[in-house]
């Protein structure tokens, strides 16, 4: 082989790896953009967002080939109850309509009414209530939403303090709440099988649950929270049902997560493969920012892992940071670990701040170091596939 076609070859392998990788994160972005629309509407518990995000998931699941984990089908059903929010929310303070997710949120457990009325204050100078009406109106330094499994007895509005300057005095609201005992919710997963030890399992997770919409007009998208968290397990399954691994890559994406961790949980309870089986379950929540690197929760759990990855990045310059923490009960990894099965879950540090509001959306979503993190990950899988 001459000098020129050595060089030549170096070179369309290099464009060839670059080429992939561009469109290993056009992907990312893709699933993103997807699951953040409003057709999916918050990927929650109205206008069907939960349904269709698990259908668009399994149907990538099946374009890439890979097969059903329990080989009958990519969903596995659970249920558990959820205050909601379908129809009317409106809210008006001093005669002022409000935006609702701008300039207030009602909290996610509140009780609907149609009901008007004056505001005193109450515990303090940023709380102001109604007790006959059983409204109270909170001064808030963010709107923060959540799932709530149960309904309060009052309503509860919280005003963003920046937006809202006056004394809160007068209130007149129209919020209609529908309590669903039985919402139909399912996890989702696939496996692409080993080649030398197909009963060895590695896992990749994610939830792909978010908040779902607060009225007609209002949705919270969950870019980052956590439709960057599903774009990396369905990259990875990309990749892998083109690269099988000597075990078995598994890859599931839990529902019920904002509402307290429910498909991680019902899935460890009802599991599909055997979990003593298990090498290790990488989680994936909120890895669309990064420029201050990564945080690995259960650093401290499963110290030789974790001192693989800081290896991995020492050597290859991969992220800004990789940073230990401990135990904490803050995403899907906790089930699998409680239940002694090796577990991380890993997050992206930097970048922006919108978590859990209406400004969480794929235009702001910077991908900082999607495609870093991603090459971190297969060079952590190798060390795996190769102990």
């Amino acid at each position: 082989m001459n000098v020129f076609t050595r060089f030549t070859l170096v070179a369309l392998l290099i464009l060839s790896h670059s080429f992939a990788q561009a469109q290993d994160l056009a992907y990312a972005k893709q699933v993103v953009q997807t699951l953040a629309s409003p057709e999916y509407w918050g990927r929650g518990y109205t206008h069907d967002g939960m349904k269709k995000a698990s259908n668009y998931i399994a149907g990538e699941l099946k374009r890439l080939g890979l097969e059903p984990l329990d080989g009958k089908s990519y969903l596995q059903a659970f249920n558990y109850p959820v205050n909601t929010f379908p129809a009317q929310v409106e809210v008006s303070i001093n005669g002022k309509l409000l935006v609702t997710g701008v300039d207030y949120i009602i909290t996610h457990d509140s009780l609907g009414m149609k009901a008007q009325g004056s505001l005193v204050v109450g515990s303090d100078s940023n709380h102001f209530e109604n007790k006959d009406a059983h409204v109270s109106v909170t001064l808030a330094s963010k709107l923060t939403w959540s799932v709530a499994k149960k309904v309060s007895d009052r309503l509860e509005i919280q005003l963003d303090r920046a937006r809202f300057t006056e004394t809160p005095t007068r209130f007149e609201v129209n919020v209609a709440n529908q309590f669903v005992p039985n919402f139909e919710a399912s996890n989702i997963s696939a496996i692409v099988k080993g080649t030398k030890d197909p009963n060895r399992f590695v896992v990749f997770t994610a939830h792909y649950d978010h908040l779902g919409g607060m009225g007609e007009h209002t949705y919270f998208p969950g870019a980052n929270d956590n439709a960057s968290g599903d774009s990396m397990v369905l990259g990875l399954a990309k990749y892998f049902a083109a690269h099988p691994q000597p075990y078995s890559m598994v890859f599931i994406f839990f529902a019920g997560e904002e509402a307290g961790l429910l498909g991680s949980r019902y899935f460890v309870e009802h599991p599909l493969m055997d979990l003593k089986k298990i090498r290790f379950v990488t989680n994936f929540d909120m890895v669309g920012t990064g420029n201050e690197g990564i945080t690995v929760v259960n650093a401290t759990e499963f110290v030789k892992e974790f001192q693989a990855m800081q290896a991995i990045n020492a050597e290859g310059k991969y992220l800004a940071a990789v940073n230990s923490r401990g135990t904490a009960a803050n995403s899907d990894h906790y089930w699998f670990a409680k239940n002694g099965v090796p577990a991380f879950f890993i997050y992206t540090l930097g970048g922006i701040k919108a978590y859990h509001d209406v400004f969480d959306r794929s235009a702001t979503l910077p991908f900082t170091a999607w495609e870093n993190l991603f090459k971190f990950i297969l060079k952590f899988n190798d060390g795996l596939m190769n102990e």
